[in-house]
């Protein structure tokens, strides 16, 4: 896909969750070219350094997935709660390959079950995210949050995608690698929903 208008929102997930807090992680030790794979046969094994490691590769893309879905406020909370959810089911995960898209499952669950938790009323503008910019002309925050919601009245297969590349900063390459979608659909996808971004915002 070419080079596009919107440019990624400033920050990302993985600086406002360096580290899971309620497990007591420290992956500081482990090579940072490590396969997932060996990864999670450690973290299956008990080791939490390990699990500490796969969350620091793997948080955008939860964040993402869950932004895509609930308030940025709540898909800070539900962040945590995926994680947590993960580590004792982890060891059910037969397929070890397929950790990125069993995580995906469970972030999808967690916006699914808070939907059914939340007053029918809540809105996606609860809470703020980083404000967005262009490369030659600065937006707001409420633009921002407008950019925001128009992605999120997109269908299911680029809303996803978009959020995970241009708010959480992920390449297409990376997006494929951790969701288990091919290449060529997420280049498709990419490239479909802004083609359908760029018309939503034209006419605003």
């Amino acid at each position: 896909m070419g080079a596009v208008s919107w440019a990624a929102m400033t920050g990302s997930a993985a600086a406002r969750f360096t580290t899971l807090d309620r497990l007591t992680l420290n992956s500081a030790d482990i090579p940072p070219d490590i396969a997932d794979e060996s990864l999670v046969k450690a973290a299956q094994n008990g080791d939490r350094a390990a699990f500490g490691h796969l969350y620091q590769r793997y948080v955008r893309m939860v964040h993402g997935i869950l932004l895509a879905r609930v308030p940025a406020i709540a898909a800070e909370d539900l962040v945590h709660d995926v994680f947590l959810q993960a580590l004792p089911r982890l060891a059910s995960l037969r397929d070890v390959s397929c950790f990125g898209p069993w995580l995906a499952a469970i972030a999808r669950n967690q916006a699914a079950d808070f939907h059914r938790r939340t007053e029918p009323e809540a809105s996606f503008d609860s809470g703020t995210v980083d404000k967005v910019q262009e490369p030659h002309a600065g937006i707001g925050l409420e633009d921002g949050m407008d950019l925001l919601n128009a992605v999120r009245d997109l269908p299911d297969a680029y809303r996803e995608p978009l959020i995970l590349r241009f708010v959480e900063g992920m390449s297409g390459p990376e997006i494929a690698a951790h969701t288990g979608l091919t290449h060529g659909s997420v280049r498709v996808n990419l490239h479909r929903g802004m083609q359908m971004l760029r018309k939503k915002w034209e006419e605003r």
